[in-house]
């Protein structure tokens, strides 16, 4: 039994190398940022004070997109203060909204726009699909990411404003200087 489980951690390990290795993010981004996500996610699950089922994390080069919705404005900087002291995180950008939570009907249109999303992206020969995350909530697509070239982002963003059934599209995608790229 322990040799099936080492057998099946020592298969995860090499999934996520290779993925990370896949992406134009280097390894050791891809794991700090897979660390700092499970350690956010610890303190969300342990935290009982406030219902924070609503909420999504999307991690970038240490960057934190929280998007979601919460009922209280305390649970929202509750989250924040928490979020700031994750190891790995060097960016916390809110995004979340004081309400009611996700209706079943708006989840599943959600995930319809980041699917349809996600296969243009892959589909689009001149954007390399690692370098942005994706992120929907109420019908608002959230790219974070590092963009190859101007041209690329404009095209990604031009893939999720075309997308039926997007309201807004924000972009936290940073496009490297022309000393970044030398």
């Amino acid at each position: 039994m322990s040799f099936r489980l080492l057998s099946l951690a020592m298969a995860g390990a090499a999934c996520i190398s290779l993925s990370a290795c896949a992406s134009s993010r280097n390894l050791d981004e891809s794991l700090t940022d897979l660390g700092a996500n499970t350690e956010m996610k610890g303190v969300l699950f342990t935290d009982r004070s406030y219902d924070y089922s609503d909420i999504d994390l999307t991690f970038y080069e240490g960057r934190l997109l929280l998007t979601g919705a919460m009922r209280a404005e305390e649970g929202r900087k509750k989250l924040i203060e928490n979020a700031w002291k994750v190891d790995g995180v060097d960016q916390v950008i809110d995004e979340i909204i004081i309400g009611d939570r996700t209706s079943i009907g708006q989840g599943f249109e959600d995930a319809r726009i980041d699917k349809t999303l996600r296969a243009k992206l892959i589909g689009d020969r001149d954007i390399v699909s690692s370098d942005y995350k994706i992120a929907v909530s109420g019908a608002h697509v959230f790219l974070l990411g590092k963009a190859t070239d101007k041209e690329s982002l404009d095209s990604a963003l031009a893939h999720a404003r075309s997308v039926a059934g997007v309201e807004k599209v924000v972009s936290y995608v940073t496009v490297p200087t022309a000393n970044e790229i030398e």
